[in-house]
């Protein structure tokens, strides 16, 4: 398992846009992560007024989130890295995702080739689908920071 803490010094995310509160399993080549979807997220004023749904996009976010922890957790250099999205595909939303949801994310890796990867994501609440979809990416160099 890794807390909030492990999460932070794998990933390069933060708020409002780090959405991904607790790895609960982890082996070679599959992650089970945890969202735990509060009201009191920025987008949910705006998605909707009175009916707060979490945007679908955000949740391929968390799914690619996990996916990056499951990646670069054994990077040396991670650091000095960044995991940029190259694909989207076979994506589907089965159910809305609501404050109060716990949003399980499970990320099996299908193949990697040098800093490529494709990643197959399911988003569950319960027992139910909330999202799928099949993720590719690309590992890259994070630009350097000028003073």
């Amino acid at each position: 398992m890794i807390d909030i803490q492990g999460i932070l010094d794998i990933l390069p995310h933060r708020y409002p846009f780090l959405l991904v509160d607790r790895v609960l399993e982890l082996e070679e080549g599959r992650i089970l992560a945890l969202k735990n979807v509060t009201f009191n997220e920025p987008h949910f004023p705006g998605h909707f007024p009175g009916v707060p749904v979490m945007p679908g996009v955000l949740i391929v976010e968390a799914m690619a989130q996990a996916g990056g922890v499951l990646m670069l957790r054994d990077v040396p250099d991670r650091h000095s890295k960044l995991i940029y999205f190259t694909g989207i595909d076979n994506c589907r939303f089965r159910r809305p995702v609501v404050p109060g949801d716990q949003l399980l994310l499970e990320v099996t890796l299908v193949r990697r080739r040098n800093r490529f990867a494709v990643l197959k994501g399911v988003a569950r609440v319960g027992d139910e689908i909330a999202a799928e979809a099949e993720l590719s990416s690309a590992m890259v160099d994070r630009p350097v920071e000028e003073a």
